[in-house]
């Protein structure tokens, strides 16, 4: 019996090379062909801008549909010694920007030191923050931290209302949220002038592409401000990406093959071209590589022959090294495109 068949009844979506088989299964169109009919077969990066590190699954947040599946019960989480290595191949390679991520990034015990050494460098630091960790006890003080540091803080918020925004992170968020970045803005996030960026993150709450990014982010700037009195410097639009738990939901809603599908007929050559594995290097917990951190929550290591471990990086090699690909990848190249940095190319784009 074929292995969506089974999991559809019941049994749990299991490691990261059950979600690869699922992913492989079927008659959909292969990725791969559609960036050979575009011209962009293999795909290569084309250097490195981002250093991305997920610091670790520990999270104060069970949301629906993490691709992390992380939670209060994980346990991984980067050591220093691995922040370490990473702050030394930032040091010698010409990334600008080293994005955090988790998880909550912050409760990795390391997280201040690591902001503090990446700032020394000179480098642009931001922080993907899930907000309620900034009123969590312990981490109340992350505010003025992050500010101090000018650390720029991309914050999800699926909605500018509570139901929608609770049915998919969990009860209370939403208001949690509100105060959170209510804080962010009393101390220059998101004002004008003040250099301190706060962007927000919608993704859509079921299998579905996300709205124009502009005319989203209009709806938001006038909801935030008119009913809490937040501002924000811009917001990101994001596609769910069919793996971890929101691959799950697919596959028991029975509507996995109508999501893929949606993502195939919406395929964007000219967000191909932009996609954020291009110029981003993402590093695992335990320092591992990998091309983005969807590949590493499937994980999808480097191109054979490539360093393995964060250890035994050299940026020149891998600044136009071949990127892994596989039928996820639909989800970063429908319609506007989507990645760590919002849509790719302006609504309607070809």
């Amino acid at each position: 019996m074929p292995l969506l068949t089974l999991l559809r009844e019941g049994s749990p979506l299991a490691d990261p090379a059950t979600q690869r088989r699922i992913l492989a299964e079927g008659s959909h169109r292969p990725f791969e062909l559609a960036l050979a009919e575009s011209g962009l077969w293999p795909l290569r990066a084309v250097g490195l801008r981002v250093l991305q590190l997920n610091v670790g699954k520990v999270c104060n947040q069970t949301c629906r549909h993490c691709h992390v599946d992380a939670g209060p019960d994980r346990r991984e989480a980067m050591s220093r010694e691995t922040m370490q290595l990473c702050l030394d191949v930032l040091a010698k390679s010409e990334a600008t920007t080293l994005d955090i991520t988790g998880g909550a990034p912050e409760m990795n015990p390391h997280f201040r030191w690591l902001v503090g050494q990446a700032r020394a460098l000179g480098r642009h630091v931001i922080d993907r923050c899930n907000l309620t960790i900034l009123l969590a006890p312990g981490y109340d003080d992350l505010p003025e931290f992050l500010a101090a540091h000018r650390v720029e803080v991309i914050a999800s918020l699926p909605c500018y209302g509570p139901v929608n925004t609770d049915r998919q992170r969990g009860d209370g968020v939403f208001d949690k949220s509100i105060t959170a970045l209510r804080r962010l803005n009393a101390l220059g996030y998101g004002q004008p002038g003040s250099g301190l960026e706060l962007t927000l993150v919608f993704n859509p709450g079921g299998p579905s592409l996300p709205p124009s990014q502009a005319g989203l982010e209009a709806d938001y700037r006038r909801e935030l401000a008119t009913r809490f009195g937040v501002t924000f410097t811009r917001l990101f639009t994001v596609t769910n990406m069919p793996i971890s738990r929101f691959l799950d939901d697919l596959v028991q809603g029975g509507q996995y093959d109508e999501y893929m599908q949606t993502l195939i007929d919406a395929y964007n050559p000219t967000a191909a071209a932009e996609v954020m594995c291009r110029s981003t290097l993402s590093v695992a917990w335990d320092g591992r590589l990998h091309d983005c951190d969807f590949n590493q929550m499937l994980g999808l290591g480097l191109a054979t022959g490539l360093s393995t471990h964060v250890r035994d990086l050299d940026p020149d090699q891998l600044a136009t090294r071949p990127i892994m690909t596989g039928q996820h990848c639909y989800g970063c190249t429908a319609g506007s495109g989507s990645g760590c940095q919002g849509a790719l190319v302006p609504q309607g784009g070809s």
